[in-house]
């Protein structure tokens, strides 16, 4: 993967990442647009200070999350992207230690095993320069975080479901600033390791059982072009038994979208998906 998929980390001291290979393939990226989000109301009424040990330096620190009772969603994509009102949970879902440089999104900070701590202690600390966020956290300041945090799950040789749940929100990000060229390459790198841990990992991962993952990785295809892939994943799901009635349902819903984007009359593609209650928790705290 070429290094422009980190681009922005050289003033945290990684400045020699040219060429890494997060799956297989390498890609060239655009560097991200800038975008801030306006609010009315001042972010840091629904922050609080969470105490956070640092499982590679034991380093005790403290970390910004969103009050439950913050969490306010407007509406939900077809790839299980929520977008919020109030604020964007998202932009403090990664979890960094400024004193050794590790990093992963909130659900993996604690989880990380012996050789791991041994790879960042040997990979990233010792080219870490700590940073301070300036407080409430903007779209680049989440990107960078999830670019280190994917970087950090490269080097301590990370499942992948982790770099593919880390490109799918890094994906996201690019959506809210509208850089398509940046959305497309993450989600095609979300699609690698999806495919992966479908075959080879246990569920369920981040939430999703084994169907849903299908349907997700259905989805992707969609987004990227594949649009025969996306068929045969979409049919997987409809036509597997004892699968849940909604996620039938929404496999219907983008299969149909599929064949009508083939219709000589162009029809505008459905990017958000209006259903309620479904998978309300998976991808948003």
């Amino acid at each position: 993967m070429s290094k422009d998929i980190f681009s922005g980390l050289d003033d945290l001291g990684f400045d020699d990442i040219d060429n890494l290979k997060l799956y297989a393939n390498k890609k060239k990226q655009t560097t991200t647009t800038s975008v801030r989000e306006n609010h009315t109301e001042k972010i840091e009424i629904y922050l609080y200070d969470k105490k956070v040990t640092c499982p590679v330096c034991e380093n005790n620190f403290k970390v910004k999350a969103v009050k439950t009772s913050s969490y306010k969603m407007k509406e939900k994509d077809s790839d299980f992207f929520i977008r919020y009102e109030k604020i964007n949970p998202y932009f403090y879902d990664v979890w960094v230690c400024n004193s050794c440089g590790y990093a992963a999104m909130k659900s993996d900070f604690l989880k990380i095993r012996k050789y791991q701590v041994d790879l960042i202690k040997e990979n990233i600390t010792p080219k870490w320069k700590g940073k301070e966020y300036k407080v409430p956290y903007d779209i680049n300041t989440a990107i960078e975080r999830y670019k280190l945090s994917l970087l950090n799950y490269y080097y301590m040789d990370s499942k992948a479901s982790k770099k593919a749940m880390n490109c799918l929100k890094l994906a996201w990000m690019c959506r809210l600033t509208r850089d398509s060229k940046n959305e497309q390459d993450y989600l095609k790198q979300a699609l690698k390791g999806f495919n992966d841990s479908y075959f080879n990992e246990d569920f369920p991962i981040y939430g999703m059982n084994k169907f849903t993952n299908m349907y997700l990785i259905g989805e992707l295809n969609r987004r990227i072009g594949n649009k025969e892939e996306a068929l045969l994943w979409f049919s997987k799901v409809i036509t597997t038994p004892n699968i849940n009635k909604r996620l039938k349902e929404l496999a219907r819903d983008q299969k149909d979208l599929i064949k009508e984007s083939n219709l000589p009359k162009k029809i505008p593609v459905q990017q958000t998906t209006k259903k309620k209650g479904f998978f309300s928790s998976i991808f948003g705290k």
